[in-house]
């Protein structure tokens, strides 16, 4: 029997961590190509971006296989300069104009491309093999876990406050923590809050500090959810004024956690940003968010943890498993059958049903890949609970 009592605590980093710098580029890098291929009337099937971002101080290397439109070593270099000054960075160690940006895309390689382009009767196979996992839950509106959702919150709304000029003198580097307290099963209070931010002013302590975010963490919370007996820890180095990649090397993909369910429910390995939809890391990992969350909104279940694998160069998923914890209002075993028959699970059938075959990936490098709202350019669209009636008719 699942525990009703315990402790769960979950972390998120803000646009500024080193590794989310990286994950920004890339992503851009991605948005640049379907972009641009876009503009020249290329196939957006014929896209392949694998991207990988590497930060240091005043340095970033892009490496990866590419394939599609025409796009010079300038053009990436823009586009990466581009995002570090969106992020915020203008600081000695890292700034957006100054930094060494070395560009090395490649060609993808004609072995991988064989097996995943689609030709005569062969559909388009999966860019490599993996397991990915989906989950929804009730804990949250967004049907999150409650721990990610409110780390994620309480650095979004500071990066916000940061960005307004409100905080000028937080910088864009940050990370928090929560640990969320549960009672029969229902997140209901905090009794640990971790907070590391970023400052400016090199003489701010950690008192300083603590009072210039502690309103934000408040309101970011539910009401009630943090008590006398609440501990916090901000700042607790003492000092923070170096910060992203001048202080700390980051690398695209080090976040994977932080960017799905904060270790709520299971992960397969792979990252996400710099990918394109042919790969099922990123493509099948959405499409399992989709399909969990829909479980959940039609009422299926209160939560739901989906897995689906993929084999190289195959179309279709090699296995669906669908769990529903002790707690489902369906069979399991007939729940993945009907999973099967809602959605085309191929990569091909992944992308024509989320639409993915647009730019928008830049926008899911911070603060999480699911839980946000649906965009009406297409962006996070496998958020959407399109899906729970006509799941509920099955049955």
């Amino acid at each position: 029997m699942a525990r009703k009592n315990y402790l769960f605590t979950s972390e998120s980093v803000s646009e500024g961590h080193p590794d989310k710098v990286c994950d920004r580029i890339s992503d851009e890098i991605v948005d640049l190509f379907f972009a641009r291929g876009a503009e020249t009337g290329l196939d957006p099937y014929q896209i392949r971006v694998a991207c990988e971002t590497l930060a240091t101080t005043n340095r970033v290397v892009i490496a990866g296989e590419v394939r599609g439109p025409k796009i010079s070593n300038a053009e990436i270099e823009d586009a990466a300069r581009n995002a570090i000054k969106d992020i915020g960075y203008e600081q000695a160690g890292f700034h957006w104009r100054n930094a060494q940006v070395e560009v090395l895309l490649h060609a993808q390689s004609a072995d991988i491309a064989q097996g995943v382009d689609a030709g005569g009767n062969k559909d388009e196979g999966a860019g490599d093999q993996g397991i990915m996992f989906g989950y929804a839950c009730r804990e949250t509106p967004d049907l999150m876990p409650a721990p990610l959702h409110y780390a994620h919150r309480i650095l979004h709304s500071l990066s916000a406050a940061r960005r307004s000029g409100q905080e000028n003198s937080l910088g864009p580097d940050a990370k928090s923590q929560v640990t969320v307290r549960y009672e029969n099963g229902r997140p209901v209070g905090v009794s640990q809050i971790v907070v590391s931010h970023q400052h400016v002013d090199e003489n701010l302590t950690s008192q300083d500090v603590r009072r210039l975010i502690e309103p934000y963490v408040r309101r970011a919370l539910p009401e009630g959810w943090i008590s006398d007996a609440t501990m916090w820890h901000v700042n607790p180095t003492g000092k923070f004024f170096i910060g992203g990649p001048d202080g700390d090397c980051g690398l695209t993909g080090r976040k994977i956690i932080v960017d799905t369910y904060g270790g709520a429910a299971p992960h397969g390995g792979g990252a996400f940003s710099g990918k394109d939809p042919t790969k099922v890391d990123r493509s099948a990992a959405y499409a399992a968010r989709y399909l969990a969350k829909n479980v959940v909104a039609a009422g299926l279940a209160d939560r739901c943890t989906l897995q689906l694998s993929y084999a190289i160069g195959v179309a279709e998923p090699l296995s669906i498993y669908a769990d529903l914890h002790g707690g489902g209002q369906v069979d399991e075993s007939k729940l993945e059958d009907v999973l099967m028959q809602a959605m085309k699970l191929s990569p091909r059938g992944i992308r024509e049903h989320l639409h993915l075959n647009r730019p928008i990936y830049a926008r899911t490098s911070a603060y999480g890949h699911f839980g946000r709202e649906p965009d009406k350019d297409g962006g996070f669209s496998w958020e959407r609970t399109d899906l729970a009636d006509k799941l509920k008719a099955y049955f």
